[in-house]
């Protein structure tokens, strides 16, 4: 199996490295790495259009896996990897894993999401996996989640084309199980903080506390609050079906110019 790994949290992080060790032990798995030279989270599904991206191999001391680093952004780096760099398309694309979570609406702003997005919009069966803690962190629940399911979704045709998993930053004896979920809803608190200069010019800074909501059972944010591990399908077309059928039924007309 060719696997594509990469991240946003970039080339140095230790839960992208965390995947790569678990993945060579597998005779099975051929690895590449394409991962940001630097950290680029939270950059969405940004691309590099207006400059060059340096793209530079890195050593490994292990024959099982090519790894590079890229100054461009995450979907960048899938573009490259599936474009440029393989000779072969991957079978799978692993993105991750996240130091923290990425749950509910803020999937939309995820860098780690929208290299896996990316990596669907080319073709390849993509999930991104995110440990939900910032400290203290022990990725290898995660690690052997992801690569398992990897080769499951390499031998199963009917696998979605991308999901996004959370796993519970909690020891691997206390993960309660699997929950297919959809995706909440995140709301922010004292999201924007305002701050002056010492020539009293403002700058704001994006921050921000997760309220806690009355989300159902069936999303991704309580299923980790259970200690479940959660995994959501996600689909590349945005479209509202209800929507069109609502648009349908009005009436438009193009304005005409009357001389």
């Amino acid at each position: 199996m060719r696997l594509l790994i990469t991240n946003d949290d970039g080339i140095n992080a230790p839960g992208l490295w965390a995947l790569v060790e678990r993945a060579i032990k597998h005779p099975d798995i051929e690895v590449t790495v394409v991962a940001p030279d630097r950290e680029r989270s939270a950059t969405g599904h940004a691309i590099s259009i207006h400059q060059p991206i340096d793209l530079r191999e890195v050593p490994f001391d292990s024959p099982r896996a090519r790894v590079f680093a890229s100054s461009g952004t995450p979907a960048d780096c899938v573009k490259l990897a599936v474009e440029g760099v393989m000779e072969e398309k991957p079978d799978f694309l692993i993105s991750g894993i996240n130091r923290g979570p990425n749950l509910g609406t803020d999937v939309f702003y995820s860098g780690t999401v929208s290299a896996a997005l990316e990596g669907a919009l080319l073709g390849v069966k993509s999930m991104a996996i995110s440990l939900t803690a910032f400290e203290n962190l022990d990725y290898t629940a995660a690690a052997d989640f992801a690569i398992e399911q990897a080769l499951c979704a390499a031998l199963e045709g009917s696998w979605p084309c991308l999901v996004n998993v959370n796993v519970p930053a909690i020891p691997k004896g206390d993960i309660a199980g699997v929950a297919i979920t959809r995706l909440g809803v995140q709301i922010y608190k004292d999201a924007i903080k305002r701050r002056e200069d010492p020539r009293g010019r403002h700058w704001y800074w994006l921050s921000g506390v997760v309220v806690e909501n009355g989300e159902i059972d069936d999303t991704d944010t309580c299923a980790v609050r259970r200690n479940l591990i959660s995994i959501t399908p996600l689909r590349v077309d945005l479209t509202d079906v209800r929507g069109i059928d609502a648009l349908s039924r009005c009436s438009f007309r193009w304005p005409t110019c009357e001389a």
